[in-house]
C-alpha cells in the first residue's frame, strides 16, 4: 500500500484537500458569523436555534438531487458552481451587514440572513458529493484507506479552526469584512476545483429520469449490506451519544465553570479526531475492518457514559477526546466502505445518502439529547445515550453479519 508520502506527492489529491478545507473553511466561519449577527440583532437564544434549521431543511430536501447532479454533469463544474453559490449567500449576509439590504421583512428581523441560510444548505448539499466523486479519481483503489484518514484529518482540521478564526476574524475587523473573508474562500476554492487536473468518467448518452436515478441509488445502499449497515451504525451512535449538545448545561450546573471551560471541552472531541486520523493514515485500517468498526463505536458509547457520570472536568475532557478518536476510526473505515463499494457512475448519489444520514443524525441528536435531559434529567440523559449507543453496536452486529466479518481486502 503506497505510504503518506506518496499521496501528498499526488497534485490532484492536494489539490482536491484544498478545496474540501477552504470550502470548510467558509461554511464555519458562515456559521459562527451569522449567529453573532443574528444575536446582535435580535437578542434572542431562539433566533439562533432557527439558524440550524433554516439550513438543515433545505440541505435534506436536495441532497438527493445533487447527487443526481453530480453523477450526470461534469463533476468539477458542479463543485465549482456549488462554491460560487456558497460564496454568493455569503454575499448577501455581508450585504445585510453592511446595511445594504435590510435584515428584516414583514416583521421578522432576520428574514433576509435566514433566507441566504437557506440558500446557504441548498449549494452546501453539493460539497460532500463533489468530494467523493472526485476523490474516488484522483487516487488508486490501494490508496483509498490511507486517502480517507488524511482527508478525515483535513475535514476535522477545518471544524477545529474555521470557527476559531472566525471569531477573530470577528473581533478584528467586524461582521462585514468576515462575511467577505468567508466569500473569497468560497471563491478560492471554486477556482482550485474546477482547475482539478483530474480525468472525469463519461458522461451518460442519456439521463435517466431524475426520480428514477435517485431510486437507484437508494435501492443500492439498502441492498449493499456493509454500507447500509455502516451508514446506520453511525447515524444511530451520533443520533444517541450526542453528549457536546448538553456541555453548556455540564459547565454551567456540573462544573459550575466559564465559558473558557466550554471551549475547551467542545474542542476535545475534534482534536481526538485529528490525532487519530493522523495516526491511520500511517496505520490504516485495512484488516478485520469489520471488527474493528464495532469496537470503535462501542467504545465510543463507553465515553460518553463515562462523561455523564464524571465529577471532575478533566476526566471528562478526556473521556470527550477519546470519543473523538473512537469516531474518527469509525468515520474513515466508514467512508472507505462507500469509496470500496459504490460503482463510479452511481458515487454523487451514494455520498448523498451518507451526507443526509450524517446531517440528519447531528441536528436529531442534539434535539434527542434536549428531549432526553428534559424527561430524564442532564446525566440520566447523557448516561442513557451512551448505553443506547452499545445497544445500537450490539443490535447491527447481530442483524450485518457481512459488516461485522468485513474486512476492507474484501471489497478490492
Amino acid at each position: 500500500m503506497p505510504g503518506v508520502r506518496v499521496l501528498l506527492r499526488n497534485p490532484g489529491f492536494i489539490a482536491l484537500l484544498t478545496y474540501r478545507l477552504l470550502s470548510m473553511f467558509s461554511a464555519q466561519i458562515v456559521a459562527v458569523t451569522v449567529g453573532w449577527h443574528i444575536y446582535q440583532l435580535t437578542a434572542d437564544p431562539f433566533a439562533l436555534g432557527l439558524v440550524g434549521l433554516a439550513e438543515v431543511g433545505p440541505y435534506i430536501a436536495c441532497a438527493l438531487f445533487a447527487g443526481y447532479a453530480v453523477d450526470h454533469l461534469p463533476r468539477r463544474k458542479v463543485g465549482m458552481v456549488a462554491c460560487l453559490g456558497l460564496g454568493g449567500t455569503t454575499l448577501i449576509l455581508a450585504a445585510v451587514a453592511a446595511g445594504l439590504l435590510p435584515a428584516g421583512v414583514g416583521g421578522m428581523q432576520a428574514f433576509t440572513i435566514y433566507a441566504a441560510i437557506a440558500l446557504n444548505g441548498v449549494v452546501r448539499a453539493f460539497l460532500s458529493p463533489v468530494y467523493m466523486s472526485l476523490f474516488a479519481r484522483v487516487l488508486k483503489r490501494d490508496e483509498y484507506v490511507r486517502g480517507s484518514s488524511i482527508g478525515a484529518a483535513v475535514m476535522q482540521t477545518g471544524m477545529v479552526l474555521g470557527p476559531a478564526l472566525g471569531g477573530l476574524l470577528i473581533a478584528a475587523i467586524g461582521t462585514t469584512a468576515t462575511y467577505l473573508v468567508a466569500a473569497a474562500f468560497a471563491g478560492i476554492a471554486a477556482a482550485v476545483v474546477v482547475a482539478l487536473q483530474v480525468t472525469e468518467p463519461p458522461l451518460p448518452l442519456q439521463r435517466e429520469p431524475v426520480f428514477k436515478s435517485i431510486g437507484e441509488g437508494l435501492r443500492f445502499v439498502r441492498n449493499t449490506q456493509v454500507v447500509f449497515g455502516a451508514l446506520a451504525l453511525d447515524m444511530f451512535a451520533v443520533l444517541f451519544g450526542g453528549a457536546v449538545a448538553m456541555l453548556p448545561a455540564f459547565v454551567s450546573d456540573i462544573f459550575e465553570a466559564g465559558p473558557d471551560a466550554l471551549g475547551l471541552l467542545r474542542a476535545a472531541p475534534a482534536a481526538g479526531a485529528v490525532l487519530m486520523s493522523l495516526w491511520l493514515a500511517r496505520h490504516p485500517p485495512q484488516r478485520h475492518a469489520g471488527p474493528l468498526l464495532f469496537g470503535a463505536v462501542g467504545a465510543f458509547g463507553l465515553c460518553i457514559v463515562g462523561f455523564g457520570l464524571s465529577q471532575w472536568m478533566w476526566l471528562s475532557a478526556a473521556m470527550l477526546l477519546l470519543s473523538g478518536a473512537f469516531d474518527s476510526i469509525s468515520v474513515v473505515i466508514r467512508s472507505t466502505i462507500v469509496q470500496l463499494a459504490t460503482p463510479d457512475h452511481m458515487r454523487g448519489r451514494v455520498a448523498s445518502i451518507n451526507g443526509i444520514f450524517i446531517g440528519s443524525s447531528n441536528e436529531l441528536g442534539a434535539f434527542e439529547s434536549g428531549v432526553a435531559a428534559r424527561l430524564l434529567g442532564l446525566v440520566p440523559s447523557v448516561v442513557f445515550g451512551g448505553f443506547m449507543t452499545l445497544a445500537t453496536v450490539g443490535i447491527t452486529a447481530k442483524l450485518t453479519p457481512k459488516l461485522r466479518r468485513l474486512d476492507l481486502r474484501d471489497l478490492d
